[in-house]
């Protein structure tokens, strides 16, 4: 089965298009499908219309949340109710086309464990928003410790396997796609036009926006913490340039002037390397408290092994060894030379 998962908060204006245009897409790859809507605690009509479609499609799995949680809450719901082998997740507001869904789970099929779409272009309504996007993802590949895909978002299939093993991450600030990128398995990309919306404004708020990326950052970067080495050295280089000056310079006004700022950036250089070594060990317990496994096991290859005690040798698919006391030897045939 092929789960899509649906954020939806307010958006009562395209959830009937827009699950027609899922449901024509998914239709023609395969019969065995499924449309887990989040319901984002909505206050328009949005959970009534998806009862309405859930009526009338059995397809459609509606998720009903307490209350609003967020875009990162409504998408890690999903991913909990998706029963599919293969689980897509996409925003329901046509800006990750439909039409796009055949290529993931072709590609998935193909032998891809995560599927990742890739914006080749965008169309944004909101300029400010438009110039915003490429400059964080500029600086999201500056910052981060991992490789993490840019003009990357939401827009993505994942194998059961990878959807398990981000569900096993038990971090409070996800980001996402950083995480996606964070378990590895086989990745294959497929290319997008990210589409404006087809009606309404976002819900997501400028400072929603702002907590997003600084999570991005924050999560997936030491960088920031071990700035302070870098002003260490900084101001201990200007030290040393300043206590040169001092003892070069015969003027008493300019060698007291040199002497003072040698020892300012001096002392700031010792307060910055404190810092730094404080962020090192609250970087290490950011680790302890992330509690991300060191690494994730993709598959196990094991021989198959048949064990026959009374004979005293063990069959292989490619052959049978005979064991001896005073060691190991065997062939197909019989012993190795």
């Amino acid at each position: 089965m092929v789960s899509v998962v649906v954020p939806i908060y307010n958006e009562e204006d395209l959830i009937v298009q827009f699950h027609a245009a899922v449901a024509h897409s998914l239709q023609s790859v395969t019969d065995d499908w499924e449309v887990v809507y989040v319901n984002d605690g909505s206050t328009d009509s949005s959970l009534e219309l998806l009862k309405g479609l859930q009526s009338l499609d059995p397809h459609v799995v509606v998720a009903e949340l307490s209350r609003n949680w967020g875009h990162p809450g409504a998408v890690a719901a999903g991913l909990r109710t998706a029963s599919g082998r293969a689980v897509i997740l996409m925003d329901g507001d046509f800006q990750d086309p439909p039409e796009v869904l055949p290529q993931f789970i072709e590609a998935w099929r193909n032998g891809a464990e995560v599927v990742v779409g890739v914006r080749r272009s965008r169309q944004e309504r909101r300029k400010v928003l438009a110039k915003l996007f490429p400059l964080f993802y500029r600086l999201l590949g500056l910052l981060s410790d991992y490789p993490l895909r840019l003009n990357a978002g939401l827009f993505c299939l994942m194998d059961r396997k990878a959807v398990d093993a981000v569900l096993a991450l038990r971090e409070k600030n996800q980001y996402f796609p950083g995480l996606r990128a964070w378990i590895g398995y086989r990745n294959s990309i497929v290319y997008y036009d990210r589409q404006d919306r087809f009606a309404g404004e976002g819900k997501l708020s400028f400072m929603s926006r702002i907590k997003f990326a600084a999570d991005a950052i924050l999560s997936f970067s030491y960088k920031p913490i071990r700035l302070s080495f870098g002003l260490c050295g900084l101001s201990f280089g200007m030290a040393f340039i300043l206590g040169a000056s001092m003892l070069l310079t015969a003027d008493p006004l300019k060698t007291a002037a040199f002497g003072i700022a040698c020892a300012v950036f001096f002392m700031g250089g010792f307060l910055l390397l404190s810092v730094a070594m404080l962020g090192e060990y609250v970087g290490r317990i950011y680790d302890e408290v992330r509690d991300r496994p060191l690494s994730i096991v993709s598959q196990v290859h094991r021989p198959h092994v048949q064990y026959a005690t009374q004979s005293n040798s063990i069959s292989l698919e490619n052959g049978s060894y005979a064991v001896e006391p005073d060691g190991f030897a065997g062939t197909k045939a019989g012993r190795a030379a």
